[in-house]
């Protein structure tokens, strides 16, 4: 009966210890910042293009109290419909009161180019119809990982 117990301390001991060794002994913890040594910094132009669809298949815009928002549209290097296909853009948006400022309002930037593989993620929380918005990075895969920052997005002129 008490040898079960033994077992548990004995491993709650050793993961405690474990964690305080690698804090201590760390070279990431102790290394010094260098004032030449930054987060790699990418500044990226990129266009959302609206989907070409027929006037006959067309569906009506939802209203902002009406229900979520989901789309799915293709990045382009260029303003033209036919510059080059970097990848996909892609999004779920409840425009409702209560989850207008939501985590769970994310876009997804995917890229599959031979520079760039892998996706960002985009939140969506503070829109408003302006010409420009400043959106937060919160994660990143591939060519990403762990992304931080700013994504800027404005309506082509």
């Amino acid at each position: 009966m008490m040898l079960p117990r033994i077992i548990f301390c004995t491993a709650v001991s050793l993961a405690v210890l474990t964690v305080v060794l690698l804090a201590l002994f760390s070279p990431v913890a102790h290394r010094k910042p260098s004032k030449h040594h930054t987060r790699p910094w990418l500044a990226l132009s990129l266009y959302i293009q609206q989907p070409l669809i027929p006037t006959h298949h067309r569906r009506p815009v939802l209203q902002s109290d009406s229900g979520a928002f989901i789309f799915h549209r293709t990045l382009t290097k260029g303003p033209e419909n036919t510059s080059m296909v970097v990848g996909q853009a892609q999004g779920f948006i409840l425009p409702v009161k209560h989850f207008e400022h939501s985590a769970f309002n994310i876009i997804y930037l995917t890229f599959d180019t031979p520079e760039y593989s892998g996706s960002l993620s985009v939140q969506a929380k503070h829109l408003s119809h302006k010409d420009r918005q400043e959106l937060a990075v919160v994660g990143g895969t591939g060519s990403f990982a762990f992304a931080r920052g700013l994504a800027a997005f404005a309506e082509a002129a």
